[in-house]
């Protein structure tokens, strides 16, 4: 899971800004527009219609935006292979892009869904990414859907997480126990996390690997329509 760095200035909030035209939607949202919106997240490698073919099977009562990461993916095919942040040793990623593509989504959010009630679903890095968004940003989001993802150790200093066990939001943590990417310090660092600083739903896939059965998607679908849209 190791990245060749990509050339980045200092990390600031903004640095890492989401491409408005890189963006697959369900129905463009309007302004003013408050109908519900999920927003994908997709792992790193991949690109903005990845996760979007899952739409299908996820409520209908919602909007669904699914995003491409803001950094070139190093070896991956040119302009189809994305990734949200540097990813350093294997389920550690480089805090400061963690931060600042933080940041990126929530400056698109602020300008595409003003209004919007808002859940949020990533896999892998983009899950990583959800937790994230949780610590950063808890009450812009009705809910979190964390798949075979995990907590980035120095993604927020020690006040927000505080301010954040308090605001318990809803998160639904979905993955294989024997997941091959992940590797178990990371599971560990996410086990001990999400309980204290969330509204904590987990589920466990034996035998899907890193990836997404449909069993868990029906589960996701049902987590949405309870904390967005009910």
């Amino acid at each position: 899971m190791n990245d060749t760095a990509v050339p980045l200035p200092s990390a600031r909030p903004g640095d890492l800004p989401l491409d408005d035209d890189a963006v697959v939607w369900s129905d463009r949202l309007l302004p003013g527009d408050t109908r519900p919106l999920v927003v994908l997240l997709h792992g790193r490698g991949s690109n903005e219609r990845d996760l979007f073919s899952l739409v299908p099977v996820l409520p209908q009562d919602a909007v669904y935006a699914s995003v491409r990461a803001p950094l070139p993916h190093v070896g991956g095919a040119p302009g189809d292979s994305w990734t949200w942040f540097r990813s350093g040793l294997p389920g550690s990623p480089d805090p400061a892009t963690a931060i600042a593509a933080t940041a990126g989504v929530l400056d698109w959010l602020a300008r595409v869904a003003p209004n919007a009630r808002v859940a949020v679903v990533g896999f892998s890095q983009g899950g990583a990414l959800t937790t994230q968004l949780l610590r950063h940003a808890p009450h812009r989001f009705e809910s979190f859907v964390n798949l075979a993802g995990f907590s980035i150790e120095g993604g927020a200093d020690a006040e927000q997480d505080t301010l954040l066990a308090a605001a318990a939001r809803p998160v639904f943590w979905g993955r294989d126990p024997a997941d091959p990417v992940i590797p178990a310090d990371a599971i560990e660092r996410t086990m001990r996390w999400l309980p204290e600083h969330a509204q904590l739903t987990v589920r466990e896939y034996p035998g899907i690997g890193h990836s997404i059965s449909r069993d868990e998607i029906d589960d996701v679908a049902a987590f949405l329509h309870r904390t967005l849209l009910q």
